[in-house]
Protein backbone atom coordinates (compact mmCIF):
# COMPACT_ATOMS: atom_id res chain seq x y z
CA UNK A 1 0.00 0.00 0.00
CA UNK A 2 1.34 3.40 -1.07
CA UNK A 3 0.54 6.07 1.57
CA UNK A 4 0.83 9.42 1.90
CA UNK A 5 1.37 12.20 4.46
CA UNK A 6 1.32 15.50 4.58
CA UNK A 7 1.91 18.04 7.32
CA UNK A 8 -0.30 20.99 8.97
CA UNK A 9 -3.07 22.14 6.86
CA UNK A 10 -4.70 24.60 7.90
CA UNK A 11 -6.83 27.71 6.21
CA UNK A 12 -5.93 31.37 6.95
CA UNK A 13 -7.27 34.44 5.95
CA UNK A 14 -5.54 34.49 2.50
CA UNK A 15 -7.42 31.16 1.61
CA UNK A 16 -10.64 30.40 3.63
CA UNK A 17 -13.18 31.15 0.53
CA UNK A 18 -10.52 28.89 -1.29
CA UNK A 19 -11.00 26.14 1.10
CA UNK A 20 -14.53 26.74 1.26
CA UNK A 21 -15.36 26.38 -2.73
CA UNK A 22 -12.54 23.30 -2.65
CA UNK A 23 -10.74 25.62 -5.37
CA UNK A 24 -7.92 22.34 -5.54
CA UNK A 25 -6.08 24.16 -8.15
CA UNK A 26 -5.81 27.55 -6.53
CA UNK A 27 -4.36 25.53 -3.25
CA UNK A 28 -2.51 22.62 -4.83
CA UNK A 29 -1.91 22.67 -8.75
CA UNK A 30 -2.29 19.99 -11.02
CA UNK A 31 0.91 18.12 -10.70
CA UNK A 32 0.86 18.10 -6.47
CA UNK A 33 -2.91 17.08 -6.93
CA UNK A 34 -1.99 13.97 -8.85
CA UNK A 35 0.38 12.77 -6.50
CA UNK A 36 -1.97 12.81 -3.81
CA UNK A 37 -5.12 11.30 -5.70
CA UNK A 38 -2.90 8.76 -7.03
CA UNK A 39 -1.67 7.14 -3.42
CA UNK A 40 -3.99 4.67 -1.85
CA UNK A 41 -3.85 6.42 1.48
CA UNK A 42 -3.95 10.02 2.75
CA UNK A 43 -3.07 11.31 6.18
CA UNK A 44 -3.07 14.96 6.72
CA UNK A 45 -2.57 16.81 10.23
CA UNK A 46 -5.18 18.85 11.08
CA UNK A 47 -3.84 21.67 13.44
CA UNK A 48 -7.22 23.63 13.53
CA UNK A 49 -11.02 23.55 15.22
CA UNK A 50 -13.43 23.96 12.32
CA UNK A 51 -16.14 25.73 13.86
CA UNK A 52 -18.48 28.88 13.07
CA UNK A 53 -18.19 29.78 17.07
CA UNK A 54 -15.47 31.95 18.33
CA UNK A 55 -15.04 31.40 22.06
CA UNK A 56 -10.90 31.11 22.49
CA UNK A 57 -9.54 29.87 25.15
CA UNK A 58 -6.43 31.14 27.56
CA UNK A 59 -3.90 29.83 26.20
CA UNK A 60 -0.15 30.54 25.55
CA UNK A 61 0.24 31.27 21.57
CA UNK A 62 -2.44 32.16 18.70
CA UNK A 63 -6.20 30.69 19.09
CA UNK A 64 -6.40 29.35 15.29
CA UNK A 65 -9.89 28.78 14.02
CA UNK A 66 -11.31 27.62 10.75
CA UNK A 67 -14.97 27.88 9.28
CA UNK A 68 -17.22 24.59 9.17
CA UNK A 69 -17.39 25.20 5.46
CA UNK A 70 -13.56 25.18 5.27
CA UNK A 71 -14.62 20.83 5.21
CA UNK A 72 -15.18 20.93 1.47
CA UNK A 73 -11.22 21.36 0.69
CA UNK A 74 -10.54 18.34 3.26
CA UNK A 75 -13.30 16.23 1.60
CA UNK A 76 -12.16 17.04 -2.14
CA UNK A 77 -8.75 16.06 -1.62
CA UNK A 78 -9.79 12.44 -0.55
CA UNK A 79 -8.51 12.37 2.29
CA UNK A 80 -8.51 9.10 4.50
CA UNK A 81 -7.90 10.03 7.79
CA UNK A 82 -6.70 13.41 9.92
CA UNK A 83 -4.78 14.09 13.00
CA UNK A 84 -6.08 15.84 15.97
CA UNK A 85 -3.60 15.64 18.26
CA UNK A 86 -2.00 18.76 18.35
CA UNK A 87 -1.52 21.93 20.62
CA UNK A 88 -4.22 23.48 18.42
CA UNK A 89 -7.35 21.15 18.22
CA UNK A 90 -9.25 22.92 21.38
CA UNK A 91 -8.11 26.78 20.71
CA UNK A 92 -11.70 27.18 20.59
CA UNK A 93 -12.81 24.90 23.83
CA UNK A 94 -14.99 21.76 23.69
CA UNK A 95 -17.74 23.28 21.71
CA UNK A 96 -14.94 23.81 18.66
CA UNK A 97 -13.03 20.30 19.19
CA UNK A 98 -16.95 18.78 18.84
CA UNK A 99 -17.65 20.83 16.10
CA UNK A 100 -14.78 19.73 14.06
CA UNK A 101 -15.42 15.99 14.44
CA UNK A 102 -18.88 16.07 13.47
CA UNK A 103 -17.65 18.24 10.56
CA UNK A 104 -15.42 14.80 9.78
CA UNK A 105 -18.52 12.36 10.52
CA UNK A 106 -20.69 14.10 8.23
CA UNK A 107 -17.89 14.38 5.03
CA UNK A 108 -17.17 10.45 6.25
CA UNK A 109 -12.99 11.75 6.71
CA UNK A 110 -11.74 9.59 9.25
CA UNK A 111 -9.43 10.99 12.24
CA UNK A 112 -7.30 9.93 15.31
CA UNK A 113 -5.75 11.81 18.09
CA UNK A 114 -8.54 13.77 19.72
CA UNK A 115 -12.02 12.79 21.53
CA UNK A 116 -14.43 13.62 24.51
CA UNK A 117 -11.85 11.72 27.53
CA UNK A 118 -7.96 10.33 27.29
CA UNK A 119 -9.97 6.78 26.54
CA UNK A 120 -11.35 8.35 23.30
CA UNK A 121 -8.21 10.29 22.39
CA UNK A 122 -5.56 7.53 22.71
CA UNK A 123 -7.70 5.12 19.95
CA UNK A 124 -5.77 4.48 16.85
CA UNK A 125 -6.47 3.71 13.54
CA UNK A 126 -6.20 0.70 11.32
CA UNK A 127 -7.09 -0.12 8.45
CA UNK A 128 -6.30 -3.52 6.18
CA UNK A 129 -4.75 -3.89 2.37
CA UNK A 130 -4.96 -7.41 1.35
CA UNK A 131 -3.98 -9.60 4.06
CA UNK A 132 -1.70 -6.62 5.65
CA UNK A 133 -3.13 -4.32 8.86
CA UNK A 134 -1.40 -0.94 8.45
CA UNK A 135 -1.64 0.92 12.16
CA UNK A 136 -2.15 4.64 12.97
CA UNK A 137 -1.18 6.69 16.77
CA UNK A 138 -1.10 10.31 16.89
CA UNK A 139 0.21 11.65 20.19
CA UNK A 140 1.06 15.51 21.18
CA UNK A 141 3.27 16.99 23.67
CA UNK A 142 2.08 18.79 26.63
CA UNK A 143 0.49 22.10 25.67
CA UNK A 144 -2.99 23.85 25.65
CA UNK A 145 -4.93 21.08 24.01
CA UNK A 146 -4.86 17.76 25.81
CA UNK A 147 -7.39 15.69 26.92
CA UNK A 148 -7.80 14.09 30.27
CA UNK A 149 -9.67 11.28 31.95
CA UNK A 150 -13.15 13.46 31.84
CA UNK A 151 -12.18 15.83 29.25
CA UNK A 152 -12.14 16.89 25.63
CA UNK A 153 -8.61 17.18 23.81
CA UNK A 154 -5.68 15.66 21.90
CA UNK A 155 -3.89 12.17 23.19
CA UNK A 156 -0.63 13.24 25.04
CA UNK A 157 2.24 11.49 24.80
CA UNK A 158 2.60 9.46 28.11
CA UNK A 159 5.87 7.70 28.68
CA UNK A 160 3.90 5.23 30.51
CA UNK A 161 0.45 4.48 28.50
CA UNK A 162 1.63 6.08 25.25
CA UNK A 163 4.25 2.92 24.65
CA UNK A 164 2.04 0.42 25.70
CA UNK A 165 -0.67 1.63 23.10
CA UNK A 166 1.75 1.32 20.33
CA UNK A 167 3.29 -2.27 21.45
CA UNK A 168 -0.35 -3.13 21.92
CA UNK A 169 -0.87 -1.68 18.27
CA UNK A 170 2.02 -3.40 16.78
CA UNK A 171 1.06 -7.29 17.67
CA UNK A 172 -2.14 -6.42 16.17
CA UNK A 173 -0.69 -4.49 12.68
CA UNK A 174 1.96 -5.79 10.42
CA UNK A 175 3.44 -1.79 9.64
CA UNK A 176 2.95 1.08 12.38
CA UNK A 177 2.93 4.32 11.83
CA UNK A 178 3.44 6.72 14.70
CA UNK A 179 2.46 10.83 14.60
CA UNK A 180 4.33 12.83 17.22
CA UNK A 181 3.57 16.51 17.73
CA UNK A 182 6.40 17.67 18.89
CA UNK A 183 9.92 19.21 18.91
CA UNK A 184 10.66 23.01 18.95
CA UNK A 185 9.43 25.37 16.31
CA UNK A 186 11.91 26.19 13.83
CA UNK A 187 14.30 23.67 14.78
CA UNK A 188 16.03 21.48 11.69
CA UNK A 189 17.32 18.82 14.41
CA UNK A 190 15.67 16.74 17.18
CA UNK A 191 16.93 17.36 20.97
CA UNK A 192 18.69 14.78 23.33
CA UNK A 193 14.93 13.94 24.55
CA UNK A 194 13.00 13.66 21.77
CA UNK A 195 16.02 11.17 19.70
CA UNK A 196 15.53 9.77 22.50
CA UNK A 197 11.67 9.18 22.75
CA UNK A 198 11.16 8.41 18.96
CA UNK A 199 14.11 6.12 19.27
CA UNK A 200 11.99 4.07 21.80
CA UNK A 201 8.80 4.45 20.49
CA UNK A 202 10.43 2.00 17.43
CA UNK A 203 11.65 0.14 20.15
CA UNK A 204 8.04 -0.66 21.06
CA UNK A 205 6.89 -0.92 17.40
CA UNK A 206 6.65 1.69 15.58
CA UNK A 207 8.09 1.20 11.96
CA UNK A 208 7.36 4.93 10.92
CA UNK A 209 7.55 7.80 13.39
CA UNK A 210 7.11 11.57 11.90
CA UNK A 211 7.55 14.04 13.85
CA UNK A 212 5.40 17.34 12.75
CA UNK A 213 5.22 20.78 14.95
CA UNK A 214 8.43 22.05 14.13
CA UNK A 215 7.13 23.89 10.86
CA UNK A 216 10.39 23.36 9.17
CA UNK A 217 11.83 20.53 7.29
CA UNK A 218 14.58 18.83 9.87
CA UNK A 219 15.91 15.43 8.63
CA UNK A 220 15.96 11.77 9.29
CA UNK A 221 17.45 8.88 11.07
CA UNK A 222 17.23 4.91 10.41
CA UNK A 223 16.74 3.58 13.80
CA UNK A 224 17.12 -0.47 13.38
CA UNK A 225 14.48 -1.52 10.82
CA UNK A 226 12.67 1.62 11.41
CA UNK A 227 12.51 5.64 9.79
CA UNK A 228 11.87 8.42 12.23
CA UNK A 229 11.34 12.07 10.55
CA UNK A 230 12.13 14.77 12.72
CA UNK A 231 10.37 17.63 11.16
CA UNK A 232 8.63 18.02 8.05
CA UNK A 233 7.55 21.72 7.94
CA UNK A 234 4.04 22.46 7.33
CA UNK A 235 1.98 21.23 4.14
CA UNK A 236 0.01 24.29 3.79
CA UNK A 237 -0.30 26.88 6.43
CA UNK A 238 -0.20 30.44 5.62
CA UNK A 239 0.52 32.45 8.26
CA UNK A 240 4.51 33.77 8.48
CA UNK A 241 7.08 34.51 5.90
CA UNK A 242 9.23 33.03 7.47
CA UNK A 243 12.17 31.09 5.87
CA UNK A 244 11.62 27.84 7.28
CA UNK A 245 7.78 28.04 6.38
CA UNK A 246 8.49 28.19 2.66
CA UNK A 247 9.16 24.81 2.05
CA UNK A 248 8.15 21.69 3.65
CA UNK A 249 8.19 17.42 2.20
CA UNK A 250 5.35 15.10 1.37
CA UNK A 251 6.17 11.79 2.99
CA UNK A 252 5.51 8.65 0.51
CA UNK A 253 5.63 5.34 2.53
CA UNK A 254 5.53 1.74 0.95
CA UNK A 255 4.23 -0.35 3.66
CA UNK A 256 4.84 -3.50 1.99
CA UNK A 257 8.99 -2.46 1.73
CA UNK A 258 8.73 0.17 4.14
CA UNK A 259 10.40 2.84 1.96
CA UNK A 260 9.95 6.17 2.71
CA UNK A 261 10.61 8.98 -0.09
CA UNK A 262 10.13 12.59 -0.10
CA UNK A 263 8.67 14.61 -2.02
CA UNK A 264 9.92 18.58 -1.83
CA UNK A 265 6.94 21.45 -2.19
CA UNK A 266 6.72 25.23 -1.75
CA UNK A 267 5.09 28.05 -0.71
CA UNK A 268 2.94 29.08 -4.09
CA UNK A 269 1.21 32.81 -3.41
CA UNK A 270 -1.55 31.22 -0.70
CA UNK A 271 -1.32 27.37 -1.73
CA UNK A 272 1.62 24.90 -2.11
CA UNK A 273 2.99 23.14 -5.10
CA UNK A 274 5.78 21.34 -5.96
CA UNK A 275 9.12 22.19 -5.64
CA UNK A 276 12.02 21.58 -8.09
CA UNK A 277 15.28 22.98 -5.84
CA UNK A 278 17.36 20.52 -5.69
CA UNK A 279 19.04 22.24 -2.17
CA UNK A 280 15.60 20.99 -0.13
CA UNK A 281 16.56 17.28 -0.39
CA UNK A 282 20.29 17.83 -0.47
CA UNK A 283 20.09 20.19 2.73
CA UNK A 284 17.32 17.34 4.18
CA UNK A 285 20.31 15.01 3.37
CA UNK A 286 23.05 16.48 5.00
CA UNK A 287 20.89 17.14 8.48
CA UNK A 288 20.03 13.69 8.09
CA UNK A 289 24.14 12.92 8.03
CA UNK A 290 25.00 14.94 10.73
CA UNK A 291 22.86 13.53 13.07
CA UNK A 292 24.92 10.13 12.80
CA UNK A 293 27.43 11.91 15.61
CA UNK A 294 25.58 12.06 18.82
CA UNK A 295 28.27 14.73 20.01
CA UNK A 296 26.49 16.92 17.05
CA UNK A 297 23.03 16.35 18.44
CA UNK A 298 24.30 17.52 22.15
CA UNK A 299 26.73 20.01 20.95
CA UNK A 300 24.43 21.68 18.25
CA UNK A 301 21.52 21.65 20.54
CA UNK A 302 23.24 23.07 23.00
CA UNK A 303 24.15 26.14 21.64
CA UNK A 304 20.58 26.39 20.41
CA UNK A 305 19.53 26.69 23.56
CA UNK A 306 21.75 29.11 24.59
CA UNK A 307 20.52 31.21 22.02
CA UNK A 308 16.95 31.15 23.32
CA UNK A 309 18.01 31.50 26.99
CA UNK A 310 17.28 34.86 27.52
CA UNK A 311 13.64 34.89 26.13
CA UNK A 312 12.49 32.00 28.86
CA UNK A 313 14.35 34.07 31.62
CA UNK A 314 12.85 37.36 30.87
CA UNK A 315 9.81 35.69 30.19
CA UNK A 316 9.84 33.70 33.69
CA UNK A 317 11.15 36.42 35.94
CA UNK A 318 9.89 39.52 34.02
CA UNK A 319 11.89 41.76 36.50
CA UNK A 320 13.66 44.47 34.70
CA UNK A 321 16.61 46.42 36.51
CA UNK A 322 14.94 49.73 37.34
CA UNK A 323 12.00 47.94 39.13
CA UNK A 324 14.44 46.40 41.26
CA UNK A 325 16.13 49.38 41.99
CA UNK A 326 12.95 51.28 42.59
CA UNK A 327 11.67 48.55 44.98
CA UNK A 328 15.17 48.71 47.16
CA UNK A 329 14.77 52.44 47.18
CA UNK A 330 11.00 51.91 48.72
CA UNK A 331 12.16 49.28 51.01
CA UNK A 332 10.67 46.73 49.12
CA UNK A 333 7.15 47.55 48.74
CA UNK A 334 6.71 47.49 45.47
CA UNK A 335 4.47 44.55 44.37
CA UNK A 336 5.24 43.22 40.72
CA UNK A 337 1.97 42.21 38.81
CA UNK A 338 2.55 39.44 36.54
CA UNK A 339 0.13 39.02 33.45
CA UNK A 340 -2.24 36.91 32.54
CA UNK A 341 -0.25 36.27 29.55
CA UNK A 342 3.22 35.71 30.90
CA UNK A 343 1.56 33.32 33.51
CA UNK A 344 0.36 31.15 30.86
CA UNK A 345 3.54 31.14 29.14
CA UNK A 346 5.34 30.04 32.28
CA UNK A 347 2.51 27.31 32.30
CA UNK A 348 3.75 25.84 28.64
CA UNK A 349 7.28 26.24 29.46
CA UNK A 350 6.58 23.88 32.89
CA UNK A 351 4.51 21.72 31.25
CA UNK A 352 5.35 21.24 27.03
CA UNK A 353 8.31 18.50 27.00
CA UNK A 354 10.21 20.27 24.28
CA UNK A 355 10.12 23.81 26.11
CA UNK A 356 11.34 22.21 29.57
CA UNK A 357 13.97 20.70 27.54
CA UNK A 358 15.34 24.26 26.11
CA UNK A 359 14.75 25.78 29.31
CA UNK A 360 16.71 23.47 31.79
CA UNK A 361 19.42 23.33 28.25
CA UNK A 362 20.44 26.85 28.49
CA UNK A 363 20.27 27.26 32.32
CA UNK A 364 22.19 24.51 33.34
CA UNK A 365 25.01 25.74 30.94
CA UNK A 366 24.72 29.03 32.11
CA UNK A 367 25.49 27.33 35.39
CA UNK A 368 28.34 25.60 34.50
CA UNK A 369 29.91 28.10 32.17
CA UNK A 370 30.09 30.44 35.58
Amino acid sequence: MRVIIGADLVPTKTNIEYFAESNLDVLFGEKLLDIIQSADFRVFNLEVPLTDTVSPIKKCGPNLVAPVKTVNTYKSLNIDLLTLANNHILDQGVQGGLSTINALKENDINYIGAGENLSEATKPYIIEDNDKKIGFYACAEHEFSIANENSWGANPFDPLESLDHISDLKEKCDYVIVLYHGGKEHYRYPSPDLQKVCRKICEKGADLVVCQHSHCIGCEEKYGNSTIVYGQGNFLFDMSESEFWQTSLLLTVDTDTGEVDYIPLQKDGCGVCLSTDENILKEFKERSHKIKDKDFILNNYREFAMTMKENYIQTVCGVGIIFRIINKLSGHRLKKRVSLNRLMAIENYLMCESHNELFKEGLKNTRTEK
